[in-house]
């Protein structure tokens, strides 16, 4: 019998697509899968442990270990790193469009300036960089193996962007690749060893992205997996009703302003986001600046920050630290203004989907 693997967040989607699952397969047949990134809150485990518990679903939780990329890039960063800083590298023209887009527009002419970043359309300038002297090459290496000799943090977030120098962007999502799609792969070829085939479950909308929306319902990978994503059509309502038919209750931190739940904060995290969490959580971006810190200390360029520059124009290619973006997130539209009445304590409940009904 094919085994029914349910990729979990602790998000409602991925609730709701657990109990769909129970509604049409026996409790011995599912199983669910968190992939831990190392960027949750705290309540997430809470919910995973009240989930597995009310639902009987064992979840299994993973979290990757880094070690050896690790001091793979120690070796790199000792041996190669000299002679590459000592010689320069031109700019170069990449294209960033969405996957749906196909059509290739025109390369545009070099900027006058080719050491900055520029965007025109989906064209994003990858900027040249000058050669550095011997005593600035040397200073480099020197400020990167420090971080480095100090052997990973254990943090599967923070040591992935710590070895790769930089964090994850919304045209380089690395960190779902490595720390969630990656290991719950591999953990579905495992299981298939043992059940033979294993179809596994997520909980896609298509209502979230135009992106997700282009992607099947069922895709078959072959050798024994199937990659099912049973809620596609489904809105968010219906969603949230599929948890009120089983008893179950959604995730708290939707009822404290957070539109997702998978990482704390996401790079991805809107304005109004970014403010409920300053408010509420305000040690996340105590963490995440002296993340940005230890990131900036392993790149090239010394400085690395988590999101992209504040703004509305969420494609800017300069970049603010996170306490730019937190001001940011205080002002009204056009980020030019400090709106004080976003400043003013949140209510208890302060869900964008209704849930304070």
């Amino acid at each position: 019998m094919t085994h029914i693997l349910v990729s979990n967040s602790s998000g409602k989607d991925s609730t709701a697509t657990l109990l769909l699952a129970t509604e049409l397969h026996p409790l011995e047949n599912i199983s669910s899968v968190f992939c831990d990134t190392g960027n949750e809150h705290p309540l997430v485990y809470e919910y995973l442990r009240y989930l597995e518990d009310a639902v009987r679903v064992p979840i299994k939780v993973l979290r990757q270990d880094f070690t050896d990329w690790w001091w793979h890039r120690h070796g790199y960063v000792r041996d190669k790193w000299p002679a590459k800083l000592r010689k320069p590298v031109p700019g170069k023209w990449v294209w960033s469009a969405p996957k749906n887009v196909t059509q290739f527009g025109h390369v545009p002419a070099d900027p006058f300036n080719i050491y900055t970043s520029h965007r025109i359309g989906y064209w994003k300038w990858k900027p040249a960089q000058r050669e550095l002297s011997d005593m600035e090459a040397d200073d480099v290496v020197a400020r990167t193996l420090a971080v480095f000799d100090k052997g990973p943090t254990g943090n599967p977030y923070l040591d992935l962007c710590i070895i790769k120098g930089r964090f994850p962007s919304r045209t380089r999502q690395f960190c779902t690749e490595f720390l969630k799609t990656k290991p719950a792969t591999e953990y579905a070829l495992e299981l298939i060893e043992k059940h033979g085939s294993v179809e596994s479950w997520q909980g896609v909308r298509a209502d979230e992205s135009r992106n997700r929306a282009n992607l099947a319902e069922r895709e078959d990978v072959g050798g024994g997996l199937v990659i099912v994503r049973p809620i596609h059509k489904w809105t968010a309502e219906m969603v949230f009703e599929q948890h009120r038919k089983h008893g179950i209750k959604p995730n708290l931190l939707y009822s404290m302003g957070m539109g997702r739940v998978g990482c704390m904060p996401c790079i991805n995290a809107g304005k109004d986001e970014v403010l409920e969490i300053s408010k509420r959580f305000p040690e996340h971006f105590d963490r995440i600046e002296e993340w940005e810190r230890l990131v900036g200390e392993a790149s090239k360029r010394r400085n690395a920050t988590f999101f992209p520059a504040p703004g509305d124009n969420d494609t800017a290619m300069e970049r603010g630290n996170v306490r730019q973006v937190i001001k940011w997130s205080q002002t009204s539209r056009g980020g030019k203004q400090v709106d004080f009445t976003r400043l003013d304590d949140s209510p208890a409940c302060a869900s964008s989907y209704g849930l304070c009904e």
